[in-house]
């Protein structure tokens, strides 16, 4: 019994640090390197400027709900029915809109992971999203992305509106 004190605080010590041990303040900006090829995400104030046309994919890197396999780059579980994005160079996390140039549909997104690793891709969604966005089907599509706010709690940051009515 005197042993069985111990084990439980050491597994509910283990069970706290991986529910919310992501390991962020407010956002990331890390250099990394992925196959041999290294990748510098931009400062704040650029990413709240950011404003890019190009191609989009979809990816599903979850199994049996999302409970099994991976975490985003942020530590979170990777969950198929999630409204998120992976961007190779964005602060992370940031809320992005993407909108889907060829039916008009839009979504507003959180890439909290890195990705596309394939040239010529600006940015992956996960299922759900590309389904939201009418291009699920047919894996590529031709999308607008618009940085909406970098970061999280008392870090976030907002896009400044510059239109006046007037």
């Amino acid at each position: 019994m005197r042993h069985f004190f111990p084990i439980c605080i050491l597994l509910l010590s283990a069970f706290l640090t991986s529910c919310g041990g992501s390991g962020y303040k407010g956002y990331q900006q890390f250099g990394y390197t992925i196959r041999g090829q290294y990748y510098q995400p931009m400062s704040v104030d650029d990413a709240l400027r950011y404003d890019e046309v190009g191609e989009a994919s979809w990816y599903d890197e979850s199994s049996y709900f999302g409970l099994v396999r991976g975490d985003t780059s942020l530590g979170e579980k990777v969950m198929p029915f999630a409204l998120s994005a992976a961007h190779k160079t964005l602060p992370i996390p940031c809320r992005v809109k993407v909108s889907n140039l060829e039916n008009g549909k839009s979504i507003k997104l959180r890439v909290n992971d890195r990705g596309p690793f394939i040239p010529g891709r600006i940015i992956d969604v996960t299922p759900r999203a590309a389904g939201k966005l009418g291009f699920k089907k047919q894996g590529l599509i031709q999308v607008r992305v618009e940085v909406l706010s970098v970061g999280d709690g008392k870090y976030k940051r907002k896009v400044r509106q510059t239109w006046w009515p007037f």
